[in-house]
């Protein structure tokens, strides 16, 4: 999308982009809604997360997928749907689901149940033989701390997995993994991704506006 043109701006690639993207969350929004909301800022919504396990159960998730196509916005289940499936020992039926139903993308997370990093990085290969991945790192758990040096080397881990993004955790909620309890930003953390692979491959969650703003 081009503007009056008035005025200098740093450049900003377009559609398909590899880096600088912008990745939203469905909570469960009617179609309507995302007809609206894709019409206004599509241009700039580059994946859109159906959240938690929301794609399992929208009615109108074929009518979703087909309108973020249009778009050009790449769609993709939850992390939490994925983990579900592979402590059931179904991970291969969610890739064909997902295959099928025409999700482009997905994402591997370990948030949700006891999952090893080699286990994690198994997932990732197993992904990105079908899929683009968003592989998340971060403890969704606010009493189970990482330093900055292991956020880090997970980062390279799940990047050298398969990932084609890392999606740096800070829930809905903006209070743990990148955030302090009061929301703050644990800048550490920023600082050590940040030097040790492109930024551009990291998406960083930020839900409250003064996150977003930073």
């Amino acid at each position: 999308m081009v503007g009056p043109g008035f005025l200098d701006l740093p450049a900003r690639a377009v559609k398909p982009r590899g880096a600088g993207i912008t990745h939203v969350l469905d909570r469960g929004l009617p179609l309507a809604h995302c007809t609206d909301l894709l019409e206004a800022g599509g241009a700039y919504v580059d994946v859109w997360k159906f959240g938690w396990g929301i794609s399992y159960l929208d009615p109108n998730l074929a009518a979703k997928l087909d309108l973020l196509a249009r778009h050009r916005v790449l769609a993709c289940p939850g992390g939490t749907l994925l983990e579900i499936a592979w402590v059931q020992g179904r991970a291969a039926e969610f890739f064909d689901w997902a295959r099928k139903a025409g999700f482009p993308c997905v994402e591997v997370s370990a948030g949700t149940v006891p999952m090893t990093p080699a286990q994690k990085q198994d997932l990732i290969a197993a992904a990105a033989q079908h899929f683009i991945v968003l592989a998340e790192v971060g403890a969704k758990d606010p009493a189970a701390e990482m330093a900055p040096e292991q956020w880090a080397a997970a980062v390279c881990d799940d990047l050298e997995a398969g990932a084609t993004w890392v999606l740096a955790e800070g829930r809905a909620s903006g209070t743990v993994g990148l955030y302090e309890p009061s929301g703050a930003i644990r800048e550490d953390i920023v600082a050590a991704l940040a030097a040790v692979v492109d930024p551009g491959l990291i998406v960083f969650e930020a839900p409250r506006e003064g996150q977003q703003a930073w």
